[in-house]
């Protein structure tokens, strides 16, 4: 009886923080964001230029000038009276996501870009979801934020394995009813409210047998990620290999332990798609080269001479217990390279999943919005709330030290162009003696670094279990 008791408290307590997390991050989608239409923006290796080439008479003074005092403090104006096509009475305008000026007056590279965001992975709190064993919890609300930015990051990967970096076709037809339905949500419906697409409506509008299989790789990608036991990459699967270091569900993760957790999540995945990538995580900062190629030669036999596609999960510190600003133009290199996979960052007390910049600003999807349980096993689940429609910025000044950058490479020599072009990028952008992280030649054991091996009980050597540990108590703490 007094077990029985004790759980009851303990469901109540679960759901009750559940409601306080529901109201408290019930706002992210409604803050709206703006960008300056006179700098580049990039996005995860991809450049957009949001520039005016004309204004349309339609847009008159009494309301530019009510999007002027719309701004505050911390936005970003935009000065048109250099663009061509503009006059001196054509002052500023905010460049907000969902934009509500008509869309036939904004040229460049707007709609480009909001395709490419949108098309995006994006993973949030979840609420209602089958209990995690082991606790009485049904949503991560207030502690699962790193795992959500980390599963982000991995989901980009998978996006550029099996899809590619400009398969826009898969998500081209669904773009647009996103972007209205958010620009409908800020002005002013209460909950943010997306249209159910379904797969045969979907599938049906493909021209072709290719965007048909990108639309079911799309939906396969997004399975793995479900909130229930099953699925390889969900909640319950990184919090059991969470387990082995000594984490379980309800504690907070940092980046590094989150890297690790990804690694060993991808190694024992057991889906035929998935024997042709591996992660491989840096081990203090450094990348052994020939401990990267091991990994992606493994799987090659007189049957199978392909070798396979590496995550890259480097951690770092960008400083002591502030970001160092020094670091920004590194940053910003390394989200200007088409093999990034973005970064697994926040500002203290939460994680952001980074995937561009504009100026001294960071671009990040929020998973701090708690959505409701979706059964991604059912064949014909709603993709809606698996994309983000808003785009959010942050000051890299806000941005906590402690964070972990991936980088994807098809295949070794894909790998090997690719450590030539972050090192050239590293030792640009890096203002100190030596850079952040590097490649070097060579074995992990050929530098006296101990490798013990790990039995099937074991998911984690007794080295690793010391580094998370250290990674634990150096990492900032998520709310």
């Amino acid at each position: 009886m007094e077990a029985t008791g004790t759980d009851e408290v303990d469901k109540l307590k679960t759901k009750f923080i559940s409601a306080w997390n529901n109201m408290k991050y019930s706002w992210v989608l409604k803050t709206k964001t703006y960008f300056s239409r006179n700098s580049p923006v990039l996005l995860l290796g991809k450049c957009y230029h949001f520039k005016y080439e004309g204004w349309s008479a339609t847009v008159s003074q009494s309301r530019l000038t009510a999007a002027l005092t719309s701004l505050g403090s911390n936005d970003l104006p935009v000065s048109v009276s250099q663009v061509a096509g503009t006059t001196d009475e054509d002052k500023t305008l905010p460049a907000e996501s969902g934009c509500t000026i008509e869309d036939h007056v904004i040229a460049g590279n707007v709609e480009e870009f909001r395709k490419d965001f949108i098309s995006r992975i994006w993973l949030t709190y979840r609420e209602e979801f089958p209990q995690i064993e082991g606790s009485a919890l049904t949503t991560d609300c207030g502690w699962g934020c790193t795992l959500r930015t980390g599963q982000m990051l991995l989901a980009q990967g998978l996006i550029l394995h099996f899809l590619g970096r400009d398969s826009e076709s898969w998500t081209s037809h669904t773009v647009k009813k996103f972007t209205a339905s958010f620009e409908a949500s800020l002005s002013g419906e209460r909950e943010f409210k997306t249209p159910t697409i379904s797969l045969k409506e979907t599938i049906g509008k493909y021209s072709d047998d290719h965007e048909m299989r990108n639309e079911v790789y799309h939906r396969k990608i997004i399975s793995w990620f479900g909130d229930s036991p099953l699925a390889l990459f969900g909640l319950h699967q990184l919090i059991e290999y969470g387990k082995k270091s000594g984490k379980k569900a309800g504690d907070w993760y940092g980046p590094a332990v989150v890297a690790h957790i990804l690694r060993k999540a991808v190694e024992e995945a057991r889906h035929p798609d998935l024997q042709g990538i591996t992660i491989y995580v840096a081990q203090d900062c450094t990348v052994y080269n020939s401990d990267v190629i091991d990994k992606q030669s493994a799987s090659m036999t007189s049957d199978n001479a392909d070798d396979k596609a590496v995550i890259i999960l480097v951690p770092v510190r960008l400083g002591g217990e502030r970001t160092n600003t020094d670091y920004l133009e590194f940053v910003k290199g390394i989200l200007s390279l088409e093999y990034c996979v973005g970064i697994i960052g926040g500002k203290p007390k939460q994680s952001y999943y980074f995937a561009g910049f504009q100026d001294d600003s960071l671009i990040y999807m929020d998973p701090h919005y708690c959505q409701s349980f979706v059964d991604v096993s059912i064949k014909d689940f709603p993709l809606e709330t698996f994309h983000c429609p808003s785009p959010k910025k942050m000051s890299f000044r806000k941005m906590d030290p402690s964070c972990t950058i991936g980088f994807y490479c098809r295949n070794v020599q894909d790998f090997k162009r690719a450590s030539e072009e972050i090192t050239k990028m590293l030792k640009f952008s890096s203002k100190e003696k030596y850079p952040l992280f590097t490649f070097v030649n060579g074995h992990s054991r050929d530098y006296d670094f101990t490798s013990t091996t790990t039995n099937e009980e074991d998911l984690f050597s007794e080295d690793e279990k010391k580094q998370l540990k250290r990674f634990s108590t150096e990492e900032f703490v998520l709310l």
